[in-house]
């Protein structure tokens, strides 16, 4: 990833308006930066092609300057999130969507619903790529 690296934003701390550290959840970003109008190519946002006129305007994109299409420009997101998803994340990303952009429709899926002991679990598994989660 070029673009979301940190979930931390750091504070301001001049003299006439002081405002403190905050935390950005990586989906939060990612959700803004697909329905911001001002970006009209997402740099870590890929695009598949799903038919014959997709692949024919990718294929030529490498002779000509032909733009991609932009992932708000559809009525249906598909958010997959590998690893797991929250409860509060799926309502946080419920609650942001109708406010970028009205009448889009979204599914989020995920390989599992993680629990606050799921997250612990991972956070403080001796062996990351195989925790003992009880399977």
């Amino acid at each position: 990833m070029k673009q979301f690296k940190s979930v931390y934003v750091p504070g301001n701390h001049t003299h006439q308006a002081s405002t403190y550290a905050s935390y950005k959840p990586l989906l939060k970003q990612i959700v803004e930066e697909i329905f911001n109008p001002e970006k009209s190519d997402p740099i870590d946002i890929e695009h598949m092609s799903s038919g014959l006129s997709d692949l024919l305007k990718t294929g030529f994109s490498m002779f000509m300057k032909v733009s991609r299409p932009h992932p708000s420009d559809h009525p249906l997101l598909i958010l997959f999130v590998v690893g797991g998803i929250t409860v509060s994340e799926a309502k946080m990303i419920k609650d942001l969507v109708p406010s970028l952009k009205p009448g889009t429709q979204v599914i989020v899926l995920s390989t599992r619903l993680l629990t606050p002991l799921n997250i612990l679990e991972l956070l403080f598994a001796t062996d990351r790529l195989h925790p003992d989660l009880g399977f």
